[in-house]
């Protein structure tokens, strides 16, 4: 063993090395308590799951630049005292390590740039991490290949990867506990004495990987905005002047003149929403379509002539959590590549009630039709109409939701859509 401090730094490994040995090591074990807890369709496993994929790039940029900093500060060879199989088993496993630290976070991302859902990655949900060049633009089959080289190869590297941690585990406590002349500990722990079994590095090494399962175990990341949104953004454009105020006759009743005898063609006014609400893993989500116009032709006295068409932008929806965001408009929600709009067209409506009436029509969503009665409330006052609506349907019924998202044990088949709007005759 070397005796003087000269002699232990070119012995030992240089200080970057090791800092960044143990910030790696400390990630991966992290890495894999975290991965333990990314199953299920919940938004807390959807949050572990963002998480998991900023440490992975994390560790990724680290074990780059360990590599690099190894290739031009190659360490000191191996304790002469160790038999030459220990060292080639020692190579075999350093190398091992390295394949797993960058082909790890590679066949990840892979998995995460050809995914079908098209989930963003956001480091620390705070800076956005692009997809791996070239990989979203395939054709859907050679997209569907490259998601499934990377996850066989993500699933190998995880079963290699415990392989790998026992045997470099196995091997820094046999040379520690076991091989006086074999100073391997403290080449990566400065400091450590070989042979001494109550070496307070080790303990301090057993603590911190204590340390970091419990934050595995613990930390949990911010889930999914559940809160209400923002006002949408103007879905028509108000009108250039002011209408008049209406009298106090015209609030009391507000007929239309009396030569017009048919339905009225109405105007939908900035601020009006179509929204829809559920629940994720008991969590209350709320969302809206940011696009979608509405030609209303509707009047209380002329029911039989009356109709109602809604065209829908799709891929507007807006739930307030920009990464859930982007996976709606995937082929397993609403398919907005194939099934950009929906429309909602009534021609039959009925009155139940004072200011009451259904609309009975057909919505087409995701290229299926299904009849859908959506009741609402109506009042006039003057030249201005406001209708507040709810209804309930069945996503599966249209598709929405596929795959592992056809389970309703997180999210519910049932969906409740609501309308509330202000629309003013058109042409005033």
């Amino acid at each position: 063993m070397p005796t003087s401090t000269t002699a232990h730094r070119a012995w030992r490994y240089s200080t970057l090395a090791i800092v960044l040995h143990w910030l790696i090591a400390a990630a991966i074990l992290l890495q894999i308590v975290l991965a333990s807890r990314m199953e299920g369709r919940t938004p807390q496993a959807f949050a572990v799951t963002q998480l998991h994929k900023s440490i992975g790039i994390t560790i990724l940029l680290l074990s780059l630049a360990r590599l690099a900093w190894r290739l031009m500060n190659p360490p000191a060879p191996l304790p002469a005292a160790m038999k030459r199989w220990e060292k080639v088993l020692s190579e075999v496993v350093h190398v091992g390590l390295y394949v797993i630290m960058i082909g790890m976070p590679l066949t990840g991302w892979l998995m995460v740039s050809a995914s079908k859902t098209a989930i963003p990655t956001l480091l620390y949900g705070l800076v956005h991490w692009p997809n791996l060049p070239g990989i979203a633009e395939l054709a859907p089959a050679a997209k569907a290949g490259a998601h499934k080289v990377g996850e066989v190869g993500h699933g190998l590297l995880a079963k290699l990867v415990w392989v790998l941690l026992a045997l470099h585990v196995a091997g820094a406590f046999k040379h520690q506990l076991l091989g006086k002349d074999e100073p391997v500990l403290g080449r990566m722990a400065p400091g450590a004495v070989a042979g001494r079994w109550l070496e307070p590095r080790l303990f301090l090494i057993a603590a911190a990987a204590l340390a970091v399962i419990v934050l595995g175990l613990w930390v949990q990341p911010p889930l999914p905005a559940a809160a209400p949104l923002p006002p949408p953004a103007p879905i028509a454009e108000a009108p250039s002047e002011p209408a008049p105020a209406p009298s106090a006759a015209a609030q009391t009743a507000a007929p239309p003149p009396a030569a017009d005898t048919g339905p009225v063609a109405w105007k939908v006014q900035a601020g009006s929403t179509l929204a829809f609400a559920t629940t994720w893993g008991g969590q209350p989500v709320e969302g809206r379509f940011d696009k979608w116009q509405a030609d209303v032709l509707f009047s209380p006295d002329a029911l039989d002539r009356s109709k109602v068409t809604v065209s829908i932008d799709i891929g507007s929806v807006r739930t307030g959590d920009d990464q859930r965001d982007a996976s709606l408009p995937s082929g397993d929600w609403f398919d907005t590549a194939n099934h950009p709009k929906a429309t909602f067209v009534a021609t039959k409506f009925q009155k139940t009630g004072p200011d009451a009436f259904v609309a009975h029509g057909t919505l087409d969503l995701r290229g299926v039709k299904k009849p859908l009665d959506l009741p609402f409330r109506l009042k006039i006052t003057g030249d201005t109409a406001k209708v507040t609506g709810s209804a309930s349907l069945d996503r599966l019924a249209f598709g929405v939701g596929q795959g592992e998202w056809q389970a309703t044990d997180s999210i519910p088949a049932k969906v409740a859509v609501r309308v509330q709007l202000t629309a003013r005759r058109d042409g005033r």
